[in-house]
């Protein structure tokens, strides 16, 4: 398998867009009404709201390639950027995301490496990220790779009030 990562930049928003919707959608549409799904994607991945996010110098996109194709991307953050704690220690992994077609083949652990790799370079003392209390095959995948729950926050999905669970890796 040929991997490849390439930094998102303004002139991928709308590819940016696109798998952006395609994914939640994906992973969380047989959770939550098509109206509460319809009004996040567009607020959340709209052009408008992800070339402000892909302009903010202390976020990162990348895509992943496998063999050619997109197979899924990374957001994470650091400093200010961060949805919580604003920690220089601490980088967030705010999306980690994979095509359903490419799910199963050990991707998602190459794409939690690459932010690994990422806070390890920029010298953070650990990583965190946010997991909707119900998605426990992600859950079970962050416990598996070292990830603890610390704690938990509101998550707003259109106007309905969902639970995320904080969860946080100690970086050696």
């Amino acid at each position: 398998m040929d991997l490849d990562f390439n930094t998102c930049t303004l002139s991928d928003i709308e590819l940016l867009s696109e798998v952006a919707k395609e994914t939640f959608h994906e992973t969380f549409a047989d959770m939550n009404s098509s109206e509460t799904m319809a009004a996040y994607l567009e607020s959340a991945f709209n052009k408008e709201q992800l070339k402000k996010e892909i302009s903010n110098p202390n976020s990162l996109f990348l895509f992943l390639y496998s063999n050619g194709e997109l197979a899924g991307y990374l957001k994470v953050n650091e400093n200010e950027a961060q949805t919580e704690f604003q920690d220089k220690d601490g980088l967030e992994i705010e999306r980690i995301y994979l095509r359903k077609e490419f799910q199963g083949q050990g991707l998602g652990s190459t794409l939690l490496e690459k932010a690994i790799s990422i806070a390890n370079n920029r010298n953070k003392r650990y990583i965190w990220l946010g997991v909707w209390e119900h998605n426990e095959q992600a859950i079970s995948f962050y416990e598996h790779k070292g990830f603890i729950t610390i704690g938990s926050h509101s998550f707003l999905m259109g106007e309905e009030q969902q639970k995320d669970y904080i969860m946080r890796k100690e970086l050696s």
